[in-house]
């Protein structure tokens, strides 16, 4: 419970109509969710408008509303509070409801096209290791210490992440490492929070069904960091073309990691393999678990990231070198016949080309790459003949299958992919609609010592197929097929 008053503290209010000292026992943004005493923030969504539910929500015991857009008529008893973006006022709102949680301890978002969830899980494993009481907020799942919280977004939205965050400071967690994407930036998710740093990994296509061109993608991105005050980092990589982009308006001080460029936090690749990666990270020698260049980026954003939080170097690269990545990143696994099977969330043509180039230049000469692609439904639809272009640029074998088709028609979106292939391509790739049926078919195809990618899911546990999930795990198929061919 708390006054209107004080959960009002720090909005850009316009008008003010009733009285502010009224109680209130929760913040609501869903009109089926409203009750007594309850502050209902309308909000204008894509598919509806909270505006068109006020009357509703105080028929239901609301007894304050915020909006951008005043009635005509006026409940009584009811205070209507005035504002320009109901969706950046409920972040400060919420923030202020739970206590200004992320002002409790260390939050650091990370945010770009790739790597997010790997940065995220490594520092929240790294700091776990290092002894610290830590915080996760990631696509595959959150965490409080070691207690899974189930995730439902890559950012949540303002009340379920200002309630996530509270719990983390009631748990005494110190850190807390969160994804930042493009989306929540966008909507102002993350609107009212105190980041400690932010971290930049790289940026490529995608997201255009939301953000309609790049530059609003890339303008989304560089949000973040232009809300971070003078106490916060700004970490960029200084490889990617866009990475200064990022830091031009920021209040944030600039640091920089880098694999070609100068950078203040440097690394370099000495050897690259299945077993793992051998780098030289700021004049260390260090053999990690991971593997590909581009997990040498994400391990030297968490290393750059760690030492900003004044961690010991030598501490950091030492339990750096034991951790693994996050589930569905590169996740490899060999038959009893020596195929290799890679599971990874690659869903943009630059993840893929990433996986697939690593791949390429690991594998020792005769083995084939066989791989398993397709795209998602109601999405982006222009990355999809680059993604079957990619795959068979890299690929001895591809087969185009349902990735999430959502309420579209599996079939119509493989004929968008089918678009991106070339004449001289057209016979090293098959059409295999259902996605178990592909697996199995790819694995049948396999040689002793060939790799099969299974892209696009990664960590996913469903399909979804016409709003319905229904249970479905590649890297499940993939042992049970590795399994029967023994």
């Amino acid at each position: 419970m708390a006054v209107l008053k004080d959960i009002l503290y720090g909005v850009a209010i316009e008008q003010v109509i009733g009285s502010t000292e009224v109680e209130i026992q929760q913040l609501q943004f869903d009109s089926r969710k409203v009750s007594q005493g309850t502050l209902f923030v309308a909000i204008k969504g894509t598919r509806s408008d909270g505006h068109d539910f006020v009357n509703d929500v105080i028929e239901n015991g609301t007894n304050a509303v915020v909006v951008e857009l005043l009635p005509e008529v006026f409940a009584e008893g009811v205070t209507y509070v005035k504002v320009a973006n109901s969706a950046t006022a409920l972040g400060v709102m919420a923030s202020n409801f739970y206590h200004n949680p992320s002002s409790k301890l260390k939050l650091v978002g990370v945010t770009g096209t790739n790597g997010k969830t790997t940065v995220c899980t490594l520092l929240y494993k790294l700091f776990r290791k290092l002894g610290y009481k830590t915080g996760l907020i990631s696509t595959v799942e959150n965490y409080i210490n070691d207690t899974v919280v189930p995730a439902t977004h890559t950012t949540p939205d303002q009340l379920a992440l200002n309630q996530l965050l509270d719990k983390m400071v009631q748990s005494g967690c110190e850190y807390c490492f969160m994804e930042v994407s493009s989306h929540a930036v966008a909507q102002h998710r993350i609107s009212g929070i105190a980041f400690a740093g932010g971290v930049f990994t790289n940026i490529t296509h995608d997201h255009l069904d939301f953000h309609k061109t790049f530059d609003n993608y890339i303008k989304a991105k560089k949000g973040f960091f232009d809300a971070l005050n003078t106490n916060a980092f700004a970490l960029t990589n200084t490889d990617d073309k866009n990475g200064s982009v990022m830091l031009q308006n920021t209040k944030a001080y600039k640091k920089s990691y880098g694999l070609k460029s100068l950078a203040d936090f440097k690394g370099k690749i000495i050897e690259n393999e299945f077993s793992g990666l051998h780098m030289d990270v700021d004049g260390s020698e260090v053999y990690f678990r991971l593997v590909g260049t581009f997990n040498a980026y994400n391990l030297l954003a968490v290393y750059a990231t760690a030492l900003l939080l004044e961690q010991d170097k030598m501490s950091v690269l030492t339990n750096l070198s034991m951790l693994s990545g996050a589930e569905g990143r590169f996740d490899y696994m060999i038959s009893p016949n020596k195929v290799v099977g890679i599971v990874d969330y690659a869903h943009t043509p630059d993840a893929l080309r990433n996986i697939l180039s690593t791949i390429e230049n690991i594998r020792t000469g005769n083995e084939s790459i066989i791989t398993v692609v397709g795209c998602g439904g109601d999405r982006d639809k222009t990355k999809r003949p680059i993604m079957a272009q990619t795959a068979c640029d890299w690929s001895h074998k591809v087969i185009l299958t349902s990735d999430n088709p959502r309420s579209e028609k599996p079939e119509d979106i493989i004929e968008d992919m089918k678009q991106g292939i070339t004449a001289v391509n057209q016979k090293k790739v098959l059409t295999i609609v259902d996605r178990k049926e592909a697996i199995k078919t790819a694995c049948h195809l396999a040689e002793p010592g060939d790799i099969i990618l299974l892209a696009g899911k990664g960590h996913e546990k469903y399909q979804e197929i016409n709003g319905e999930r229904k249970h479905f795990d590649d890297k499940e198929i993939l042992i049970e097929q590795f399994n029967l061919l023994g």
